[in-house]
């Protein structure tokens, strides 16, 4: 097995990948909070960890990804102060929190499909697990690392050493305000709110009974006890954004060991942003672009996808329509260039190796699509090209087995076959069969293949 090297975030280097258990890998990804669509911008993230899991098993890992919903107790504040993220949305859409988390956390599980990123091997919700999180608090309490305020129960991060690490954050030089809001219960500028209490004028809809009053879990205590209870003590991989290293993952860290005395996490992953005028994308910037966004401009999913991939998952990634159609042309070539190829047969071992020094380089997406169109340009027989490429696909995931006969398609058709693909991938048969007919009253044959693509005649 060729060496696979990732890079952790809390040693800042590209280490040798070696699991805790030989041939299996433990993956926990933060999820999202189901109170609004995800933007493309949060969608990198996750594409980023789909890739991290198919060259994991493409290394022939046995790989177990949790994933969390959190749909209680995410704050629109780091400073554990405003309104739940959940109420929020209640509030907008004059529904209950329920309904909220039901209806976009569906939406959210769309994109996935969209996006031909495969779901976690388990979903696990934050309302699911609130014994947990109230037995993880009460453990910490009871080794003297708790306090309590008039508006919750804290974490005390003086008594965590090693609590900048992760993020590298410069505790003597941080003032409250700077990265939180004032608040002057707290101990230290960093505490974080294990519990928060429940209004005394008002009744939240999401709320539990606990030792230390009506109230709800910090959002950051989920991720611990969901990832503990799911992978055990010690587990392989947690991924995320960026955003999530100095606030969201350093607190889990710190609960973490107040609770076990060691490291939960071997290796630490982070995705770097999606931006717009080196803004990163943000429901709060106004710069809020969904799929159903790009479906509305014609772009097929999947070509946002390939243009994810074009920069490494560590680099920021400038977004603007114009490089997005570029990258539509660019996929749609690619796809048409593979439609020439012969039935697969056989293998280009060189290329194979190259592919696969890539993506065990810290997942160097870039040079693997490089080496997709070098094998494409070389004089290897047509159909071991298409033998190698089906399976590089297995970790681009970009659909290139699509045709096997180059057809000219107009965008019109192009997209109601992208549509009768997300039919077919939702399993809405009638709906599917609607858009055939519409495709062949434009005289375009269109035969399913068993591995879920099609061929054009």
């Amino acid at each position: 097995m060729d060496k696979l090297f990732l890079y952790n975030t809390l040693t800042r280097q590209k280490q040798e990948f070696i699991p805790l258990k030989k041939g299996k890998v433990g993956l926990y990804t933060c999820g999202p909070t189901v109170y609004n669509f995800a933007h493309i911008g949060n969608l990198r993230t996750y594409i980023f960890e789909d890739i991290l899991r198919r060259v994991l098993e493409y290394n022939k890992y046995k790989v177990k990804q949790v994933m969390n919903i959190t749909d209680v107790g995410h704050l629109t504040s780091d400073s554990d102060t405003g309104e739940d993220k959940l109420e929020k949305g209640s509030a907008r859409e004059g529904k209950s929190v329920w309904e909220i988390a039901e209806f976009y956390t569906k939406a959210f599980r769309q994109d996935l499909k969209n996006l031909n990123i495969q779901e976690p091997d388990k979903w696990i919700k934050a309302t699911e697990t609130i014994k947990e999180q109230i037995d993880f608090v009460k453990k910490l309490e009871k080794k003297g690392l708790t306090y309590k305020t008039s508006d919750g129960i804290y974490f005390d991060t003086a008594r965590y050493i090693d609590y900048p690490h992760l993020a590298k954050l410069n505790l003597a030089g941080q003032q409250e305000g700077s990265r939180v809001e004032i608040n002057n219960e707290k101990k230290n500028p960093t505490d974080f709110a294990l519990w928060k209490f429940s209004p005394k004028d008002s009744t939240r809809q999401m709320e539990w009974k606990s030792p230390w009053g009506v109230g709800w879990p910090g959002w950051h205590l989920e991720c611990s006890a969901i990832s503990i209870k799911a992978l055990g003590k010690e587990f392989d991989i947690h991924t995320g954004g960026i955003d999530h290293i100095p606030v969201h993952h350093t607190n889990e860290r710190a609960q973490n060991w107040g609770l076990l005395g060691q490291e939960a996490v071997r290796y630490w992953l982070h995705g770097e942003f999606l931006v717009i005028n080196q803004e990163k994308m943000a429901k709060s910037e106004g710069n809020f672009i969904t799929i159903q966004s790009l479906k509305d401009k014609g772009i097929n999913p999947l070509a946002y996808r390939y243009f994810c991939l074009q920069a490494h998952y560590r680099s920021k990634l400038n977004f603007n329509w114009e490089a997005l159609q570029a990258a539509q042309n660019g996929y749609n070539n690619l796809i048409k260039e593979i439609s020439t190829l012969e039935k697969p047969k056989g293998d280009c071992f060189e290329f194979e190796a190259k592919f696969t020094q890539a993506i065990n380089d810290d997942l160097n997406m870039p040079e693997a699509l490089a080496i997709v169109q070098k094998l494409l340009k070389s004089d290897n027989p047509s159909s071991a090209k298409r033998a190698s490429i089906i399976k590089f696909d297995k970790v681009l995931g970009l659909g290139l087995n699509t045709y096997k006969v180059a057809t000219k398609i107009s965008p019109e058709i192009q997209l109601l076959i992208n549509a009768r693909q997300e039919a077919r991938k939702n399993q809405d048969w009638h709906k599917s069969d609607e858009l055939r007919k519409k495709i062949e009253d434009q005289g375009i044959k269109i035969q399913d293949l068993s591995d879920g693509g099609y061929e054009i005649e």
